[in-house]
This record gives C-alpha cells, sequence and structure tokens, in this order.
C-alpha cells in the first residue's frame, strides 16, 4: 500500500463530529514529518469526493484547507452539519480531535 492509499485509508475513519490533523495523520502512518504532504495528497485525490478530508484541520484547528472547497466557507459549513463546534474561526479541538494511533 501506498503512503497516499494509507493517508486516504486513514481520512475515511475519521468519525463524524471528530476532526484530525494532518499532522497526527503523517505521524499514524510512521512519516511524522510528512504533515505537509498529507495536504498535497488530500488535494490531490481524484476521488475527494469519497473522502471526507473537510474532518482535516492544522494542529490549531484552523481550516487551512478550505481553499480547496467549492466555496471559503463550505469546509466550515460541513463542520458545522456534523456537529463540530467553533471557538471563533477554529475547532474546538478540546472536544472534536480525533487521534488516529488512538482509534485504530
Amino acid at each position: 500500500m501506498t503512503i497516499n492509499e494509507n493517508i486516504f485509508n486513514l481520512v475515511r475513519q475519521i468519525p463524524i463530529g471528530k476532526v484530525t490533523t494532518y499532522g497526527a495523520i503523517a505521524k499514524s502512518i510512521g512519516a511524522k514529518s510528512s504533515a505537509r504532504h498529507v495536504g498535497w495528497a488530500l488535494n490531490s485525490n481524484q476521488l475527494s469526493s469519497e473522502l471526507p478530508a473537510h474532518r482535516v484541520v492544522n494542529r490549531l484547528g484552523e481550516l487551512t484547507g478550505k481553499m480547496h472547497f467549492p466555496t471559503p466557507t463550505y469546509m466550515r459549513e460541513l463542520l458545522e452539519s456534523e456537529g463540530v463546534e467553533f471557538i471563533e474561526d477554529r475547532v474546538n479541538m478540546k472536544k472534536h480531535l480525533w487521534i488516529p494511533e488512538l482509534n485504530n
């Protein structure tokens, strides 16, 4: 299995109402310093509509991938529709963070 396939498999596992980070995914697949690669893989994925990529945020809970969605607010709208709460412009990470290595 390729690194990208591992990333996609993990992203598919993120529960509704939870988010994880690019770094947590990278660490979980054994590529701790490859958080950027996770972002690139999600952005390049041709099957992105099948992946809940909106559930991947940066370590601060910011929606740094929002520019890859149809509108600047779409990522947040999807998360809010799943019950994810925000504190200003950041996901409430204390409540919604899902760590892959603890949940697999």
